[in-house]
């Protein structure tokens, strides 16, 4: 008997075994760490860029500065800084100065004919905010009745303050001697005021 063999050259099985290598999933951490790096490169980049950037800045505005240092006069900014001292000092004074002319004129404008003045004396005490300057007179009038007369006079001034007539006493001649003390607002005897009100 005859066997038939079927030979056949091509081969029915793959020589080479092929392997399917599984797909692997990327996972969720893993995008956001590669993000993560790559806005951190980047922002470490900017910033090196932007750093740069800002030392030529800085660098132009020295420059700047000391091109317009040069073009004003050294000394002619010491002068001015000694008179700009002088000009503060000035108002300092200015602004503790009392003048009493107001305190004059208001006495000339409320004193009676009958009644005449012989001292006038006044206490300003400094270092205190606000005091009010205290103002002590002595005068004489012709009787009682133009002492109290006077008194209704200094009552109606708003700017002499709690008006007192005090050791009322007759002399030779039948003169009311007396002493009278008020007090006046600093404001009143302001001196930047009082030039104010004078040049209008």
């Amino acid at each position: 008997m005859e066997q038939n063999f079927q030979t056949s050259f091509i081969p029915k099985k793959p020589i080479i075994e092929q392997r399917s290598t599984p797909v692997r999933a990327v996972s969720f951490f893993s995008v956001i760490s590669i993000f993560i790096l790559f806005a951190t490169l980047l922002f470490s980049v900017g910033l090196f860029f932007y750093k740069g950037i800002e030392k030529r800045s800085i660098a132009k505005m020295e420059s700047d500065l000391e091109l317009a240092k040069n073009r004003f006069e050294p000394a002619k900014i010491a002068e001015l800084q000694v008179l700009d001292k002088r000009l503060r000092a000035g108002s300092e004074i200015l602004g503790r100065h009392v003048a009493v002319t107001p305190i004059f004129k208001a006495l000339e404008a409320i004193t009676m004919k009958s009644v005449r003045y012989t001292k006038f004396d006044y206490i300003f005490a400094e270092g205190q905010k606000d005091a009010k300057i205290a103002v002590k007179i002595s005068g004489m009038a012709i009787g009682y009745r133009s002492v109290a007369l006077q008194s209704d006079l200094f009552a109606k001034n708003k700017n002499l303050i709690d008006p007192v007539f005090l050791n009322l006493t007759l002399d030779e001649g039948g003169n009311v001697l007396f002493d009278l003390e008020f007090s006046v607002d600093p404001t009143f005897v302001d001196y930047k005021k009082t030039v104010q009100t004078t040049e209008i």
